[in-house]
């Protein structure tokens, strides 16, 4: 569980956007975390504290003179063991309070008195008109220069029917976000460039020749690399994974197009992660049209030719960034998989069985390097994928 032993505190103030909190609270809970709710009085009108108390299995704060706190400083006692401290929604108005310095109520003050240490976002909430005023973006500004997250928002259709900017992120992006705060930004300023899922060489317009990924692997690299502080752009093949949150993503289809959109982004690149699984070849004379049984029962003559080899273009380059392999063997992985990285001329390759990873949320991997191969054993493939994000780091320090 990824928030095992972490204790948080989940701030709410006043918005519709309360609904979204009480699941975010239950994924907290369900990755490990013990969580503290305080409310504003407002946030009380849109969820009941009862709510919050029954899934979070703790008391609910909402006023500062609490009797059950013996001291009458829920202030200061509530932050002082709390690993972080998140407030999903923030209004436009506990914005400009946040802003100013102002602790007029519980929250206010909690925000106010929390230890300098301490990881603190807030995920805005509000109607598009409120998000873009010039005074909410101005507060925006202010934040992010005392060092505050913020989460968001994102655009999309609104409670008041408008649509635009200042959607809340949805639950399990908020729980991305609050998981990449613990993480060590090991790659902080540097760009990753990665490749993921499998590609789709078309037969006709209707059928195609692909393979079993499933782009697991790929997407938690790039969520983890992301978590390291880097600034990632992910092309990949198609999926059905959601976007790693923070991930740039350039969908294409075929290994051509693949290929094509690696070189574009690739200038400026710190390092090149190639996980996608890419077919080697295409077909060289695919239909326009849908292919149709004749009568004869004869199946059509499908001709082949070499698609291009991405890792190898990229490591070509002259000024190349720091270019990783993935190798998925059927057999033989320790020998494949050195003559593998040398044919590639890369320092890194990272090889596993794919049979035995393909569509899974498990893996074990193998890292070849000029001094041989140190195995990574099984485990669930985000876990690997920041094992291999901090290999990488020490790699570029």
């Amino acid at each position: 569980m990824e928030l095992a032993g972490k204790k948080i505190i989940l701030g709410l103030t006043g918005g519709i956007a309360c609904y979204k909190s009480a699941e975010f609270l239950r994924e907290m809970i369900r990755a490990g975390a013990s969580v503290n709710v305080v409310m504003t009085q407002n946030a009380t009108q849109f969820i009941t504290p009862v709510t919050m108390q029954g899934l979070s299995g703790n008391p609910v704060y909402s006023d500062q003179w609490d009797a059950r706190v013996m001291n009458s400083m829920a202030h200061i006692n509530l932050t002082r063991e709390a690993d972080a401290f998140v407030v999903a929604p923030c209004t436009a108005n506990f914005m400009a309070k946040l802003a100013h310095g102002l602790a007029d109520d519980l929250l206010s003050s909690l925000c106010l008195a929390r230890p300098a240490h301490m990881p603190f976002m807030v995920a805005p909430a509000m109607n598009v008109e409120m998000w873009q005023n010039p005074a909410t973006q101005r507060n925006v500004a202010q934040l992010q220069e005392d060092g505050i997250g913020i989460l968001g928002p994102v655009a999309g259709s609104q409670a008041c029917g408008e649509i635009g900017m200042g959607r809340m992120l949805e639950p399990e992006e908020l729980l991305e976000e609050l998981v990449a705060s613990f993480q060590p930004k090991v790659l902080a300023g540097k760009r990753v460039l990665i490749t993921a899922g499998p590609t789709f060489e078309p037969i006709d317009p209707v059928r195609g020749i692909t393979n079993l990924s499933s782009g697991k692997m790929g997407y938690a690299v790039a969520r983890a690399a992301r978590e390291a502080g880097a600034e990632v752009v992910m092309v990949s093949g198609p999926t059905a994974l959601a976007t790693p949150v923070g991930v740039n993503r350039i969908n294409v289809q075929t290994a051509q197009q693949m290929h094509d959109a690696v070189m574009l982004q690739v200038a400026g690149q710190d390092v090149f992660i190639a996980v996608a699984a890419v077919a080697d070849w295409r077909v060289a004379n695919a239909s326009n049209q849908k292919m149709k049984k004749d009568g004869s029962g004869n199946a059509p003559e499908l001709k082949f030719e070499h698609n291009p080899d991405i890792l190898a273009s990229v490591a070509a380059l002259k000024n190349r960034p720091y270019c990783v392999g993935f190798a998925a063997e059927s057999e033989n992985l320790l020998v494949n998989g050195e003559k593998k990285r040398k044919a590639k001329n890369i320092p890194l390759l990272v090889g596993n069985i794919g049979h035995e990873t393909f569509g899974l949320d498990q893996n074990k991997l193998v890292l070849f390097d000029d001094q041989g191969h140190v195995e990574l054993p099984q485990a669930d493939k985000q876990s690997l994928a920041r094992q291999l994000i901090a290999n990488i780091a020490k790699r570029l320090a």
